[in-house]
């Protein structure tokens, strides 16, 4: 239960100056004397800084710049960002992300709506049968009559514990924290649309390695025939060239398949139906250029990727929700005033005797609410620690993200130089059976397994030049994608700045 004391405003009292005075010392003496309070509630939870992990060795400082947003220029297709915009202005995700701002936005301006009076108007009209014996006598008592009262009331909270302006100050900062999740999911939206592009790309390079093979599998098959001819190979050879051409066209053809359901794919990231897909034109995107890490990245990166910058936020607004709950524990002190006319019929209204005034001040003081104020207390803390927890695991997510795709570039890197020589000696070996082959120096079997050999080098090269592109779209989400929180005015109280919250 919570015991108020009030001083009721508007209520009919003889109560002097001093009888104000006394019940306000007394609200005061109670407030401080703790009849309900948050001794032993607190947290020593803190944000973790950047430095709190290693990763020196990880993420070098390379000189490098941070990705801007037009990031997708680099890879050379015209298309590329044009497609990114399209998604960006049109997709769901967004629109869902904008809607969660815009709610945000609502419970800033509903909060600040508290610190302000209030101020309201009111009319009732009521038609009466008075009774005789009642509480009027006649001529009023034993007829009917109408009563009607205007009044204009106006009421004011004092924030004097600074619970009004700390839900304020949460509610500003879930609305930063809205902002940052929003182009957390444009970021999230332009990488997908690129890493789903090069994905089509990639298809389309595996399509003309399988087109090619088509093209060797049918020189084969036609040098096989002429020596079917000349006696110096069986119907085995011949069937064999021709389930080898087969099979390629087979796999030309799941490649087919592949590319319309990634088309597919992009349409729905566009925001659009399936068909949008079908009218992208095949990508023509180039490596992209050599890649060297920022300065200082686990410092500056806790100001370039919106996720951190949210959860920072969220921290925040946990916290003013931990100084909100304590104000409750203090009395509340509310001034209340109005000021309208009340007569028995029409014509006396608005007359000056008629007017009805009211004010005065209402303290309400929490005494004994069998626990509740604490619990709540004790709620907002635990919202704290998980914020808290929140914020430092996505921390560590962000600083091991960067290294993985650095480290996983920096080896493939080493890789296609490796795959490029093993595609040059096994295209060579194969062009050299072929001739060998043709002149009656070589069976069949030896073309097939050196063309084998060659197709699966090609195609390894082919793969690691799309993942190498695949795994430079993964960094420069992992960099932010070009999200700078200064720049937008969303930059966080730097991490290990916040004050430990506590009894």
């Amino acid at each position: 239960m919570k015991s108020h004391l009030s001083f009721a405003p508007g209520r009919p009292c003889r109560a002097t100056a001093v009888s104000v005075a006394s019940v306000a010392l007394t609200a005061a003496a109670l407030a401080l004397s703790g009849c309900a309070n948050y001794a032993g509630i607190g947290s020593d939870k803190q944000v973790a800084a950047p430095e709190q992990y290693e990763s020196s060795q990880s993420v070098p400082n390379e000189g490098g710049a941070w990705p801007s947003l037009d990031w997708a220029n680099q890879f050379g297709d015209p298309q590329l960002p044009r497609l990114i915009d399209e998604a960006l202005l049109g997709s769901p995700s967004i629109a869902q992300a904008q809607a969660r701002l815009a709610k945000a936005q609502s419970y800033i301006e509903s909060s600040r709506s508290a610190l302000f009076p209030q101020v309201t108007g009111s009319y009732t009209w009521t038609r009466e049968r008075y009774s005789p014996n009642g509480l009027f006598a006649p001529p009023i008592g034993g007829k009917w009559d109408s009563e009607n009262s205007v009044i204009a009331s106006a009421t004011w909270e004092l924030d004097l514990w600074g619970k009004n302006r700390a839900k304020l100050a949460a509610a500003v900062s879930q609305e930063k924290a809205a902002q940052a999740e929003l182009q957390q999911v444009r970021v999230t939206l332009a990488t997908s649309v690129a890493s789903t592009y090069n994905r089509l790309a990639q298809l389309y390079a595996l399509r003309d390695i399988a087109q090619r093979e088509i093209q060797n599998r049918q020189t084969v098959g036609s040098i096989t025939n002429d020596r079917v001819g000349a006696g110096l190979d069986t119907n085995v050879e011949r069937q064999t060239a021709n389930g080898d051409i087969a099979t390629s066209q087979s796999t030309l053809t799941d490649l087919d398949g592949q590319i319309t359901v990634v088309r597919y794919q992009l349409g729905a990231l566009l925001g659009k139906g399936p068909d949008r897909g079908l009218q992208i034109a095949p990508p023509a995107l180039n490596a992209g250029g050599a890649v060297s890490m920022p300065d200082d990245v686990p410092a500056d990166l806790v100001a370039r990727r919106a996720d951190l910058v949210a959860a920072r936020w969220q921290v925040e607004a946990a916290l003013h929700g931990v100084k909100e709950a304590k104000a409750e524990f203090f009395p509340d002190v509310n001034l209340a005033a109005s000021f309208g006319f009340d007569a028995f019929g029409w014509s006396d209204l608005l007359l000056w005797a008629s007017r009805q005034v009211m004010a005065g001040p209402a303290i309400h003081l929490p005494i004994f609410d069998a626990g509740a104020l604490r619990a709540q207390l004790k709620g907002r803390y635990a919202d704290f620690d998980l914020d808290v927890a929140n914020y430092n695991q996505t921390l560590v997510n962000a600083l091991n993200d960067v290294a993985t795709q650095i480290t996983s570039i920096r080896s493939t890197d080493k890789q296609q130089g490796d795959a490029q020589r093993a595609l040059d000696a096994s295209t060579k070996a194969y062009e050299l059976a072929v001739i060998r082959y043709r002149a009656g120096l070589s069976p069949q079997l030896q073309v097939l397994n050196a063309d084998d050999n060659r197709l699966a080098a090609e195609q390894t090269v082919t793969n690691l030049k799309m993942r190498r592109r695949d795994l430079q779209i993964g960094l420069v989400k992992a960099l932010g994608g070009g999200f700078d929180a200064t720049a937008m005015g969303l930059a966080a109280p730097a991490p290990g700045a916040a004050p430990a919250t506590s009894s």
